[in-house]
């Protein structure tokens, strides 16, 4: 049982977050609708995002998923302040991190340099969507991971090693079926994330379409000059992220 007054604000809350999508779906020009999202710079902006998307859910899995075990099992100095840091991107304005990209891998940023000495560039292109992307989206995997692996404790790891089972064994064997439903959790919000990202996108890699206009820049594009175009994709964004969204519950559910 919970108290009746909470069905008010709970309420208002559900509103405030559903009106504005349905707002959309009232402006849309249904007529025009599959016209407005199948043309060629809409094809290549929705195809973009996708396959930068996964790329970058797969970085966060790679590097994100070491970083949280690290966090949650071991203790070290300054490990507040790592966390810290490692969590930073889930409250500075993406276009700030944009900008910390931008003189990261920039042709004259702190690595951009060298790069371009070995005739690799990254500003501005496919790599920088992707780096972007993962910029932003890899604290929510991060976040997520962790908490699973706080909550699961380490009994049946401690068991297993006791047993005479190696680090890694220990690691791919009890670790990690342990905590699956929060790395499939983490890795869908990354990859929601990273779907949606906008600001890092543009500051560091810019709109240049079929290369880095992913659907987020479309849409603003689209946005000043045909208005029906930018609400129809904008419901394509929609629906995609509520099916990634339904996806990870209902397998979170499964593993659960």
């Amino acid at each position: 049982m919970i108290p009746r007054w909470l069905y008010a604000p709970a309420a208002v809350g559900a509103a405030f977050l559903l009106l504005p999508l349905a707002a959309i779906v009232a402006r849309v020009e249904w007529s025009e609708f599959f016209t407005l999202i199948t043309s060629e710079a809409s094809k290549d902006a929705l195809w973009l995002s996708l396959r930068t998307s996964a790329m970058a859910t797969l970085l966060c899995l790679l590097f994100g998923t070491p970083m949280a075990v690290v966090l949650a099992r071991t203790s070290f100095p300054g490990q507040g302040v790592l966390r810290s840091l490692v969590l930073l991107p889930l409250v500075l304005p993406p276009v700030v991190g944009g900008v910390a990209l931008l003189y990261t891998f920039g042709r004259r940023g702190l690595l951009g340099h060298e790069l371009e000495v070995l005739g690799i560039q990254v500003a501005f292109s496919t790599t920088a969507v992707v780096l972007a992307q993962t910029f932003v989206a890899m604290p929510f995997l991060v976040v997520s991971l962790e908490g699973s692996l706080r909550t699961a404790g380490q009994r049946y790891e401690v068991v297993a090693a006791s047993l005479g089972a190696a680090p890694t064994t220990v690691f791919r064997r009890i670790t990690l079926p342990l905590v699956l439903p929060g790395l499939v959790s983490g890795s869908v919000l990354a990859f929601a994330r990273a779907l949606g990202e906008f600001g890092a996108t543009i500051t560091f890699a810019g709109s240049l379409q079929g290369v880095t206009r992913t659907l987020p820049l479309e849409i603003y594009q689209l946005r000043e000059t045909d208005v029906d175009a930018a609400v129809a994709l904008s419901l394509v964004l929609v629906v995609v992220a509520v099916l990634v969204i339904g996806f990870a519950g209902r397998q979170g559910r499964s593993l659960g």
